[in-house]
């Protein structure tokens, strides 16, 4: 027959550890499953090792969906806050990093143990490792075949995340179960990763692999809209962050925010100067400058880049990687002028070109180097106050699995936190 629980959660990671423990602390009896031999790595790895757990600013105006108040409920209920009065009654310490992000002092670890403490003070019981196998629904609720034998729970709980960072385990299993039970998904993609070009049309700017500067990226398309469809009103986002050249493209928290962003055909503009007008700061260095136009902008940019990105004909307009509607002729072998034999029109055109650089990506680097999955099950099929599904009742899906997408810089952590204690307090509450 198997073992009997209230709830079955699959997914020991942040949102499932989270449901697991509130709904164990309100009496039920929950069993833990995850397929990992050693618990909770993405949280482990994350923050380079110290874990960004939260954000300070959290809100849905951080999060992409094609529902964006979907989150609304379980963030107002739970948010930065409430994680953070946890952490101080376990003696986590934490420092705040940049733009709100908060991180710990010590190790991820800490997040680790709190949460595994948190199971125990509720009695949780833990199945790991143990794959389940098949998921069937019965006359009062589900069975699962697990390596460790069958299970059979009143409530299932999908917490096993996306397809980001596959050898750290990642799989679709959760998708693949929403799907069994007719759940519709919003096409999952990698979402915080690093862009990808053609590498002949990329070969010009690999030589800046390690390059970094602080930008203003921007994307525009159109937004998501009701059924499944694409309306053509303009969604614009826009991030100043750094950014990173590889030698396949570029990546750096600023790409990994329009990343998310982004669709396979759409171009990306790029501000190499923001807050600075470098046409008329050119133009007014040419009285008395004896520097190269090359030499004036290495006083602004890192040496390697003035020279390659004025050097190169994709940077002076041609070629699909990289335009930015200004006449390449214009821009032609400047880069070598003294400034002060620079035509005003010619540096104003520059100016234009660096504070409008579009770029055309190919592609991205995938799975193993995003940071999350964006898509999921469709919120329309959730109840945003519970997460459970609407087509069949004792189902819930939590955590990345749904298509609620954060920001990078604790968001998507924060989701895990809110979605799983909104989850949690579902179950307890029947």
């Amino acid at each position: 027959m198997g073992e009997r629980f209230d709830a079955a959660v699959v997914g020991a990671g942040a949102a499932g550890m989270m449901t697991a423990a509130v709904a164990a602390q309100r009496g039920l009896r929950v069993v833990l499953i995850d397929h990992a031999e050693r618990l909770a790595e993405k949280i482990r790895i994350s923050g380079g090792g110290r874990c960004n757990f939260t954000n300070l600013g959290a809100s849905p105006t951080q999060f992409l969906s094609r529902n964006p108040d979907f989150c609304r409920s379980a963030l107002r209920a739970y948010g930065p806050g409430d994680f953070l009065d946890l952490l101080r009654a376990h003696r986590v310490s934490w420092h705040e990093k940049h733009r709100g992000q908060l991180f710990c002092d010590d190790s991820s670890e800490s997040i680790i143990q709190v949460l595994r403490r948190e199971c125990e003070a509720g009695g949780v019981r833990w199945r790991m490792p143990c794959a389940v196998r098949a998921v069937a629904r019965e006359a009062d609720g589900f069975r699962l075949d697990t390596d460790s034998g069958p299970i059979r729970a009143a409530r299932l709980v999908l917490a096993t995340g996306g397809m980001a960072i596959p050898q750290l385990g990642a799989t679709d299993f959760s998708l693949r179960i929403a799907r069994q039970f007719g759940l519709r998904i919003v096409e999952p993609r990698p979402a915080l990763v690093p862009l990808t070009f053609d590498a002949e049309q990329w070969r010009p700017y690999a030589a800046l692999a390690g390059v970094s500067l602080e930008v203003r990226l921007s994307h525009e398309a159109a937004a998501p809209g009701g059924g499944g469809k694409r309306s053509r009103r303009p969604m614009r986002a826009e991030f100043l962050e750094d950014l990173l050249f590889t030698h396949r493209g570029l990546s750096g928290p600023g790409i990994l925010q329009i990343s998310s962003h982004w669709r396979p055909g759409d171009p990306i503009r790029v501000d190499l100067s923001p807050g600075r007008d470098m046409a008329e700061a050119l133009v007014a260095a040419k009285a008395g400058g004896r520097q190269t136009v090359a030499a004036a902008l290495a006083q602004v940019w890192p040496r390697r880049l003035a020279e390659a990105w004025l050097g190169t004909a994709d940077a002076a307009g041609e070629g699909a990687a990289a335009s930015g509607g200004v006449d390449a002729d214009e821009l032609a072998g400047l880069g070598g002028l003294r400034l002060a034999d620079a035509p005003d029109r010619r540096l104003r055109a520059l100016g234009a070109r660096i504070h409008g650089w579009t770029l055309w990506p190919t592609g991205t680097a995938g799975y193993k180097k995003a940071e999350v999955m964006s898509g999921g099950v469709d919120t329309d099929e959730l109840d945003q106050r519970s997460l459970e599904s609407r087509r069949c009742p004792g189902l819930h899906v939590i955590g990345e699995a749904v298509d609620v997408t954060g920001w990078l810089g604790g968001y998507n952590f924060q989701w895990a936190w809110s979605s799983g204690v909104a989850c949690g307090r579902a179950l307890a509450a029947g």
